[in-house]
């Protein structure tokens, strides 16, 4: 069996963000092969560890893509802060001799350096075009973690833990490996509270990630992280913000002083993405349907909400509303196949990950969060047939079964683009129901 098929077998996918089926990207022919180990969301421990305590596996699975997919340089990008790791990567290049296909590559400490797209323009130079992916430009990209995975699947071992890192305004920050299908809440409590009255949680990090209003839900494979803050806390308020309601103070306070565009990290690579354009056409609906698909640009990293804006307005939900309006009406960004070519400026505009951390209010809270060794094996587990892109796995067991930690109990549809899912506590499937395959530990 090929690197492809066994990592299909296995289920892997992205371990964060979206969650794309990694079989599919180790499929293509690309020239460069990236591991994203930037983990550039503040306050997110789970690459930068992973590095330091497997870095063998990591190599040894991400020297493995890079010779599937023909890629002439693998480089493990780590930003040039976290030296420890970066020496270690070094050291085990060199004892495992894979050099000079795999190298490391330091990234400046920025926010935000693991999208994707800067990511492949901070390392090779190569614009990604617009509304395109990083095989345009002849690149694959795949994080720590789904290196990790590689690897495992290599030995026949499918993705059923997942590691979290529970942070913020807390007593005790921690990073956490666990069943994949943990319920949230008993991860949470990993924090030192039991209560969460008056605390609010951040579903990933905080730039990108969307305040919960229920923590009832269950880990997936591709969650990386939550941040717990108190309900006052500045960042909150701004998470809780709606489009309708920030709608009215755009109009009123915007200046069109454009800093929302000459700081986004994709009008910087050369994309014709400009969040003060938007907000103009929001405010005064100025513009037609054609003007505004360049919201679909948008990586959504809030930088220039969070940031940006001297007037702590909202452009990316003035994107979001432009967004909403266009998928109404079935309308797609039409590129324009012109090549992105960067700003000339642009590495005087970058933003360093420590003012960030200060502005957004977490400075007190940018505290380490060491892997707990600790087992976590919950009572029951509820496993999403759907937390990947493409197709929902379907169900291979029944209610009544009795499963093994690794049993496949959610395969890949025919010919569908999806990820299988596997057991991951030994037990009896207890409900196949809404999306999610539940398993009691037994």
């Amino acid at each position: 069996m090929n690197l492809v098929e066994q990592v299909k077998d296995a289920g892997v996918i992205g371990a964060g963000g979206a969650g794309f089926p990694t079989h599919v990207k180790l499929a293509a022919s690309a020239e460069f092969i990236l591991l994203n180990g930037a983990e550039c969301e503040p306050l997110l421990r789970v690459d930068q560890q992973l590095m330091a305590i497997y870095p063998d596996e990591i190599i040894k699975g991400f020297e493995q893509a890079a010779k599937v997919v023909g890629a002439k340089h693998a480089y493990l990008c780590v930003k040039e802060k976290h030296t420890s790791v970066i020496k270690g990567l070094q050291e085990r290049i060199e004892s495992l001799q894979v050099a000079p296909l795999v190298e490391v590559k330091t990234l400046p400490d920025i926010y935000p350096a693991g999208d994707e797209q800067v990511l492949v323009y901070t390392v090779t130079g190569r614009s990604v075009p617009e509304a395109g992916i990083p095989l345009n430009v002849g690149c694959v990209v795949i994080n720590s973690e789904t290196a990790l995975n590689v690897y495992n699947a290599t030995n026949g071992t499918p993705v059923t833990e997942k590691f979290i890192t529970v942070a913020g305004d807390i007593p005790h920050r921690v990073t956490v490996k666990v069943p994949v299908g943990t319920p949230v809440i008993d991860v949470l409590k990993k924090s030192g509270l039991e209560s969460f009255e008056g605390y609010t949680v951040i579903g990933g990090g905080p730039m990108m990630g969307p305040a919960l209003s229920d923590l009832s839900g269950y880990i997936t494979k591709k969650d990386k992280g939550f941040i717990i803050l108190k309900n006052d806390h500045p960042l909150i308020r701004r998470k809780n913000a709606t489009i309708e309601s920030t709608q009215r103070i755009n109009r009123a306070a915007c200046a069109q002083c454009r800093m929302c565009t000459d700081l986004c990290p994709r009008y910087l690579i050369g994309h014709n993405v400009a969040p003060h354009k938007s907000m103009r056409i929001q405010n005064y609906n100025l513009a037609g349907a054609a003007e505004k698909t360049h919201a679909q640009l948008c990586c959504m990293c809030n930088l220039c909400e969070y940031f940006s804006c001297p007037m702590g307005l909202n452009p990316k939900l003035a994107n979001d509303a432009l967004k909403r309006d266009l998928a109404a009406e079935n309308i797609r960004f039409q590129p324009t196949g012109k090549e992105p070519e960067a700003h000339h400026n642009r590495e005087y505009r970058l933003i360093p990950s420590k003012r960030l951390i200060a502005r957004l209010g977490l400075s007190e809270f940018d505290l380490p969060a060491p892997v707990e060794e600790a087992p976590f094996v919950p009572d029951v587990v509820r496993i999403a047939t759907n937390a990947h892109v493409g197709a929902p796995a379907v169900p291979t067991v029944s209610v009544g079964d009795v499963v093994q930690v690794g049993q496949c109990v959610g395969a890949i549809p025919e010919g569908a683009l999806s990820a299988s899912v596997h057991a991951s506590v030994p037990g009896k499937v207890t409900a196949i129901e809404n999306g999610y395959i539940e398993i009691e530990r037994g």
